[in-house]
């Protein structure tokens, strides 16, 4: 069976609702899984999205995430499912989508490895969890959503502060 990672809240290449983004709750999208290998000892969760004007942003990183675990419920802190690392914009959790023009695309990627911690400390960066799972990823599932502002035009930077407030 193969590792899959899907949403009950969109479909894969869909648009994500508005809810989850700063122009909603701001919360993460429930999330599932299924197919990991059994020696599955823990998982990370990496999303970004690479259309962002100075390159990928990254909005949501947790790791050391429990084997036992097959989905996030919508609205999930990363604090109660594993530890949470830093976002682009230097915070710890989740960021959602915001993008600044146009509709991006949004990959949430889940890896499966084989060791039960990485040993990382709270707010560790993408690039530190991505250096410490890259001798321990078992397999990886990834699910693409779309976003672009419901509002219409371009939201400015104190604009979308607030937003996320």
């Amino acid at each position: 069976m193969a590792f899959t990672l899907s949403s009950p809240a969109f479909v894969a290449g869909g648009d994500i609702p508005q809810q989850f983004t700063c122009e909603g709750d701001d919360i993460p999208p429930h999330l599932v899984w299924s197919g990991a290998h059994k020696d599955v000892a823990s998982f990370a969760l990496i999303v970004d999205d690479p259309d962002a004007p100075n390159g990928a942003f990254t909005h949501w990183v947790v790791f050391d995430i429990p084997a036992d675990r097959t989905d996030l419920p919508s609205g999930t802190r990363s604090d109660a499912i594993g530890v949470s690392g830093r976002n682009s914009s230097g915070q710890i959790g989740y960021m959602g989508p915001c993008p600044p023009s146009g509709t991006h695309r949004y990959f949430f990627r889940l890896f499966a490895l084989d060791v039960k911690s990485l040993g990382l400390p709270v707010g560790a960066s993408r690039q530190q969890v991505e250096q410490a799972i890259a001798a321990h990823t078992i397999a990886t599932a990834e699910l693409m959503g779309r976003y672009g502002y419901r509002t219409g035009g371009r939201l400015e930077a104190s604009e979308v502060a607030g937003a996320r407030k």
